[in-house]
């Protein structure tokens, strides 16, 4: 970060912020995007894009993020490493605290995204690293020739369960219905696959450890109220996800489920605050439309900073 001032800054570094980052530069505004982890965001973990245009047979997401950096970049888009703590609406201005330190812009773009839902079980926080797991693609060579499970039943767990099964020796989907919410081409690859059991209405009611890490876990029927032990030496938790919207909770307008109120527009209850892709009320969470989002709110930045040079003259 070269300087504290700037037209535009983004915070979060996945696709809605690379490309309005891109869209932001090219416009020729001053802009920065801070990434708190990793540049890419959660496509970093994603074994292969199948529903990107331009890649027949798909790409793997890692690959198709570092491809977006690089272009980001190429107008002039700063970009750096840090948490923002907190953002002070000074109305033309904003200030951000980040790590400790101020900086200042006249819009801010929130590309946040989510992260995943835990389930809340005992001992789950300490099992994590030691067993449980919310990334296949992360930790799924850990776990070769061992019986493992995954939680969930859409697009992401039937995804993480078949990449799952280039290492274990068996994998356990469990699903508290009868039937998957995954697209229809993903249901057919997992129902066919000879190493994913399905275990159908259940949940998981306890997990099961000793001194090394997990060791299993007890599931229960949500019709029945039977419970079982299956052996386990992994668990990859893909039951939704969460905002991470908690630093703009003070300043705009969020659903009951923490995510930020803006319309196609990415405007938010705020003047000069935009949300684009995972983080705010959207029906379809994709690559495409975080991308979207993204051109869309950069372009109404520069609206809202062309209005305020505007009025000030």
């Amino acid at each position: 970060m070269s300087d504290s001032t700037y037209d535009v800054i983004i915070i979060g570094g996945g696709p809605a912020g690379m490309t309005a980052g891109l869209y932001a530069s090219r416009a020729m505004l001053k802009s920065l995007m801070l990434e708190k982890m990793i540049m890419g965001g959660q496509m970093m973990t994603t074994t292969k894009v199948e529903n990107w245009p331009g890649y027949p047979g798909g790409i793997e997401g890692p690959e198709l993020m570092m491809k977006f950096q690089e272009h980001c970049v190429e107008f002039g888009l700063e970009t750096g490493y840090g948490t923002v703590e907190k953002i002070i609406d000074n109305g033309a201005s904003k200030t951000l605290i980040v790590d400790g330190k101020e900086l200042t812009c006249k819009a801010v773009i929130v590309t946040t995204g989510v992260v995943p839902r835990k389930l809340g079980l005992e001992g789950e926080e300490a099992l994590v690293g030691r067993g449980v797991s919310y990334c296949a693609t992360c930790d799924g060579a850990f776990f070769r020739d061992v019986p493992i499970a995954v939680i969930g039943g859409g697009d992401t767990a039937a995804e993480e369960a078949l990449f799952l099964t280039r290492f274990a020796s068996k994998v356990i989907l469990v699903h508290r219905r009868d039937q998957l919410r995954a697209t229809k081409i993903l249901q057919e690859r997992i129902l066919k696959h000879e190493k994913i059991e399905i275990a159908w209405n259940s949940v998981v009611d306890r997990l099961l450890s000793d001194n090394t890490g997990l060791t299993g876990a007890v599931l229960r029927d949500t019709q029945s109220g039977e419970t079982r032990e299956v052996e386990l030496a992994g668990m990859f938790v893909a039951v939704g996800v969460t905002p991470t919207t908690g630093f703009v909770a003070d300043l705009v307008e969020l659903t009951e489920d923490g995510y930020i109120q803006a319309g196609e527009d990415t405007h938010t209850s705020a003047p000069g605050i935009f949300a684009a892709g995972d983080c705010r009320t959207t029906v379809l969470k994709q690559v495409s439309t975080a991308v979207g989002d993204g051109a869309v709110a950069a372009i109404m930045a520069e609206k809202y900073i062309e209005e305020l040079q505007h009025s000030d003259n």
